[in-house]
Parts: C-alpha cells; structure tokens; sequence
C-alpha cells in the first residue's frame, strides 16, 4: 500500500501530467500512487527520486524526517518540500543536540519565522523529541540503532512504540516516517524504477522479508 499522502491530488496531478508529462520510465504505474503524482514535478520528483524509501543511517537526518513528518499534519507534504530550505536554517541544520538545548528565546524565534510551520505545539515536539533522541544515544548509540532493535515490527506496533517514546507521533506521523527511512514496505510500487534502486540498497524491510 502506497501511503504518501498528497492534499489537493487532483491539483497536482493536473500539473504533474499537464505541465509536466509522465516520463516514459514511470508508465503503468497506478494513478492513485505517489510515485505516479510525483513524476515530473519540481519539489516531488526530486523527493521521490532520491530520498523517499531510501534507508537512512544518520541521527540528524533521521531526525530531520521525524520534525517535518510532525509538521506536515494537517498540511500538505508540498507545503512542507516548500518550507523545507527554511526548516533546516531555522533548526540548525536538524543538528540534534542543537535543536535539544533549545530555550524560551529560540521558541520565540521559531514562532517568528515565516519560512516554517509556526505551530506552537510542533515547534515544542521537535525540541522535546531532539532531547529523546539524545536518550537514545546514551541507550542505544543512535537513533539508527534504536529503531534496529525495535524491528521488525507491524505498523500498529510501531505506533504504539513511537507514541510511548516520542511527542506528536500518531498513525499516520509514525508510517510515513517509517516508509520514508526504509523500515516499512510500501513507499513505492514495485514498477516504479526507484523500487529496484532501493531493494538493492536492503533496507531494513528488505532485511526483515529475508529472514
């Protein structure tokens, strides 16, 4: 099941396929998949070419994925690929231990900043969560290897291991996060050609379905 979820789809795909033509690589995949509405656009495309499903090993960039799947609820993912450039000035490049001492005067600054989602209760998940991570660290010796010893799971366990561990991690968060890094199946169709690049890498579905 393909679950990146796109708001205001028939929007995009008018552009994607109007503007932008399927690529003849991508025909056949079905109309309703990421991967078909992502296909030739400018902030999609890219996202879905070489980083979407692709594992991920580094704190940071983990974390990264983590702080804009909290801030896409509600949202679109498009809004979000818009902010993304602001989001990482803003967070100091998602260094986690930068973003874990955060005080009062960089909440402020947060809420200030029109180049990403002023959310009160988003902006206190990411700087919580970053302090987690650093939990993770002491435990596991990183986020990488935490979410290791936790797999394989099934979605709903995976849900309830997040929302017992982090801040602002629901369903829907915690699948897309997982799909996103490579930890659950289903972040591309087996057509798409960014499937076979990814299976080759193994990550850790790939692992998880050989055992």
């Amino acid at each position: 099941m393909w679950t990146r979820t796109v708001s205001h789809r028939h929007a995009l795909l008018y552009f994607a396929r109007i503007r932008h033509p399927l690529p003849h690589t991508m025909t056949g995949l079905p109309t309703d998949s990421y991967c078909y509405a992502a296909a030739g656009h400018p902030l999609h495309g890219p996202y879905h070419d070489e980083e979407y499903g692709y594992p991920v090993r580094d704190d940071d960039r983990l974390f990264e994925r983590l702080v804009l799947e909290i801030n896409q609820a509600g949202l679109s993912w498009l809004t979000v690929l818009r902010k993304r450039e602001g989001f990482r000035r803003a967070y100091d490049g998602f260094v986690v231990d930068r973003v874990a001492a955060y005080g009062e005067t960089d909440r402020a600054r947060l809420l200030a900043d029109p180049g990403v989602i002023r959310n009160r209760t988003k902006v206190a998940a990411a700087i919580h969560n970053a302090g987690v991570v650093q939990e993770m660290r002491q435990s596991h010796g990183s986020f990488a290897s935490w979410l290791d010893a936790h797999h394989p799971r099934s979605k709903p366990e995976w849900v309830r291991l997040f929302k017992s561990t982090f801040t602002f991690t629901g369903g829907e968060i915690t699948g897309e996060f997982l799909l996103s890094t490579g930890y659950l199946a289903g972040a591309h169709h087996p057509t798409c050609p960014v499937f076979e690049r990814i299976e080759r890498l193994n990550p850790p579905w790939a692992r998880a379905s050989q055992a």
